[in-house]
């Protein structure tokens, strides 16, 4: 018996989602405004701190078939490799295994949770985008040709901003359910390093309006307040209102700290300044599932 050609199987989803963009909003304007970490901060992956899921049937060498062709037809595209990462991977294992129960090609089953929010469950990496391909066929080569044959798909395995990757591929018979999600992971800073970056930036805002450098004080409470702001998923807090009847309050959150919102800028260049205190803290919530830092400035 012939086999069908695997062209007819090759059913490919594509998905090129972004993660919710951090709120550059400043929350409060009571009154008129009266050393840099290390740049290259390493990521951190989650090979150590989540554990792999095992599935009877799926196919691990396949799956490095794959990110072979991926990384092969990114070079040639002139677009960084992408890295695996095992937390990315669990999330494509778990989606693949679901795909071949349901035998059908879907990026979200009802009750299934959105692409964020799985991958945010089994990985520690911040994304500041992901996205997703799936597909059905028989083997790694011909998945590949089809895929890279799909505009959407091809987009997605040739996106130079993608520098990570988790694969899943779950047999059924002699056909493979296919899922590749794709992630643009960030460094994490700590809150130090997080504060420090705001600093230069408020540095770097006072230098272009031709003012003078404002003195950096230090208030344990600013934390606090950039942390209720975390838990409470808003930026508009009890805390970071009660400071506001005292300073001139700037919150929002961001996935860069080098870069001030324009807003805030312009009222760091405010010529009545003297000093300034910075809180962060880093949560991860329903709107931010996979992180971002949430940013408290008070300047008098």
């Amino acid at each position: 018996m012939n086999r069908v050609p695997s062209l007819l199987l090759a059913f490919v989803l594509s998905m090129a989602a972004a993660t919710v963009q951090p709120e550059t909003r400043v929350m409060a304007f009571p009154a008129e405004p009266a050393g840099e970490p290390d740049p290259q901060a390493s990521l951190r992956t989650a090979a150590a701190n989540v554990p792999d899921t095992s599935f009877e049937d799926y196919d691990f060498q396949t799956e490095q078939q794959l990110l072979a062709l991926a990384n092969q037809s990114r070079q040639q595209a002139g677009a960084p490799p992408l890295t695996i990462d095992s937390g990315l991977s669990q999330a494509a294992r778990i989606h693949a295994q679901a795909m071949r129960e349901a035998r059908q090609l879907s990026h979200q089953f009802d009750g299934e949770p959105s692409l964020p929010d799985r991958l945010a469950a089994t990985t520690q990496l911040q994304l500041e985008q992901e996205g997703e391909n799936v597909a059905l066929d028989y083997d790694a080569e011909h998945g590949h040709e089809h895929l890279m044959l799909s505009a959407p798909h091809r987009r997605n395995l040739l996106n130079p901003a993608y520098n990570v990757v988790g694969l899943g591929v779950v047999r059924s018979g002699d056909r493979l359910y296919i899922v590749q999600d794709f992630g643009s992971a960030l460094p994490k800073y700590s809150p130090a390093e997080v504060k420090q970056y705001v600093a230069a930036a408020v540095n770097e805002a006072r230098r272009q309006a031709r003012q003078p450098n404002l003195h950096r004080r230090d208030w344990l409470g600013a934390d606090d307040a950039a942390c209720s702001m975390a838990q409470a998923d808003k930026l508009g807090t009890s805390s970071t209102l009660k400071l506001a009847e005292s300073f001139n309050v700037l919150s929002y959150t961001s996935l860069h700290p080098q870069t001030l919102p324009a807003r805030a800028a312009r009222v760091v260049a405010g010529r009545s300044l003297r000093s300034y205190f910075i809180g962060a803290c880093y949560g991860r919530t329903e709107t931010y599932p996979t992180g971002v830092y949430w940013v408290v400035l008070s300047l008098e």
